[in-house]
């Protein structure tokens, strides 16, 4: 097994960018990250060759990512002042600092889809459903619902199979797909982001354990849970099935790619521990109920959206997927937020009708978040692709709400913010205001960078494709 394994590492010195680098033993197949030793070889390749989609200029891939915070935010405290790349960061936006000059702050782009209109309330429902479809659903409490095909599956399909997992799904909320949630619309619409097809919701994962598991198991899903138990049982971790593979595969590669590889190794082990703790502390029992439903959630949801985020970035760092969307909550979401100080429920909240301590509240909560994509942001920018760019720069990452204004349900005006540098492609550290366009204009963009050649004229109620961004 250990041979087989060397082998399949080293195979991808003569192989394209899309064959993936694998380290396999029992019940364990671990992607490695993109590794200089194979780099050169890799673009003599791809030099030959048609250029593949979600691939940056320099080969690379091209990594798109779709973050939804519920509620809508504070207006007076989200947008910047200033335009351009003379910008500064609102009180929300402070926690950005650090990567200012790798995001874009859209402004004047809307989600008409989910204005109320003859279906009357149900405005999270909607703006849930309609964030990444552009398409107005059906209002129903039953199994008829309808929605539509999402932005980040149309670039699914044109990636095909070039990684192990056409697109990942998280979220850190309760995902419920039956019943009635919000005035009579079908608790599908607000629990999903995704969507295969009008009638098919990508259901995202919320446990981090079975992430983990999908990640780094190998096998069907019941395989997976008994190579687990095994693991528990013996008090092992992963990455102690892989000891002879990694040795063999440092012995091959540059001192650069050792350090890489041990940094890599590191990060996997260490969210591996986090997830053992969060199950013990949860079960109280060394050796926890896997499928628990809170099984490796942590109890600080900092560490929850974290360490959902970690693994994210390992999966676009070993190129696991190239497509994702992290629902961290869904809209109409009524956590406290005790660990902030906020005990009151986000969404009572978010209808403050303008009293100021109830604002004030919000305007934290609305920073917490941007909290989490900073520390999402700050590790992608600090980590370095196959091109010697940083993740950051090889990604588009849409971080945003279709609810603008959570106290109005107002849908124009999104705060929404675009990150990464797209390969080059995109020219972020700036602050643009746009004048009424369907967020589905921004995602025609999005969708050109991923599928080349393969432009799209229409996608949901789009009217046209953002210019200069």
């Amino acid at each position: 097994m250990s041979t087989r394994a060397s082998r399949l590492a080293a195979s991808a010195l003569s192989q394209p960018l899309n064959r993936r680098r694998f380290l396999r033993n029992l019940g364990v197949c671990m992607a490695l990250p993109a590794l200089e030793s194979f780099s050169s070889r890799l673009a003599g390749a791809a030099a030959g060759a048609p250029a593949l989609p979600s691939t940056t200029a320099t080969g690379a891939p091209l990594r798109t990512a779709f973050l939804y915070f519920p509620n809508g935010a504070i207006p007076g405290a989200w947008w910047p002042t200033g335009l351009g790349s003379d910008f500064v960061l609102n009180r929300t936006m402070e926690p950005l600092a650090n990567v200012k000059q790798h995001i874009q702050v859209l402004g004047g782009l809307g989600d008409v889809s989910a204005n109320a209109g003859p279906d009357g309330g149900g405005d999270h429902a909607r703006a849930n459903a309609t964030f990444l479809t552009g398409v107005r659903i059906k209002k129903t409490n039953g199994a008829d619902f309808h929605a539509g095909v999402s932005a980040d599956q149309i670039m699914a399909q044109q990636i095909g199979l070039l990684t192990p997992f056409r697109s990942l799904e998280l979220s850190c909320d309760t995902v419920l797909n039956v019943g009635t949630c919000d005035t009579e619309y079908a608790c599908v619409y607000q629990h999903n982001l995704a969507w295969s097809s009008p009638t098919q919701p990508l259901t995202p994962e919320v446990n981090p354990r079975m992430l983990f598991e999908r990640l780094f198991g190998a096998g069907p899903p019941a395989e997976r849970a008994k190579n687990l138990l095994i693991r528990q049982q013996q008090k092992r971790s992963i990455l102690d099935f892989i000891q002879s593979d990694s040795r063999n595969l440092l012995r091959e590669v540059s001192g650069r790619d050792r350090a890489k590889i041990d940094e890599y190794f590191s990060s996997v082990r260490d969210i591996e521990q986090r997830i053992t703790a969060a199950e013990q502390a949860r079960s109280g029992r060394p050796q926890p109920t896997v499928d628990a439903p809170e099984a490796g959630i942590p109890a600080s949801y900092a560490e929850y959206i974290r360490l959902m985020f970690d693994m994210l970035h390992l999966a676009f760092q070993t190129d696991s997927t190239r497509v994702a969307t992290f629902m961290i909550a869904g809209d109409g979401n009524n956590r406290e937020f005790g660990e902030i100080g906020v005990n009151d429920g986000h969404h009572n909240l978010s209808h403050h009708g303008n009293r100021a301590d109830w604002m004030e509240k919000v305007g934290k909560i609305d920073r917490f978040y941007v909290s989490q994509l900073a520390y999402f942001l700050e590790k992608m920018e600090q980590t370095k692709d196959v091109d010697g760019n940083s993740l950051l720069h090889n990604s588009q990452i849409v971080y945003g709400c279709a609810n603008s204004d959570g106290n109005r349900h107002s849908h124009v005006n999104l705060p929404i913010i675009l990150a990464g540098h797209g390969g080059g492609t995109l020219n972020p550290g700036r602050y643009t205001q746009f004048k009424d366009e369907p967020v589905t204009n921004l995602y025609l963009n999005m969708m050109d960078r991923v599928g080349g050649n393969q432009q799209m004229e229409r996608f949901g109620d789009s009217t046209g494709r953002l210019a200069s961004i």
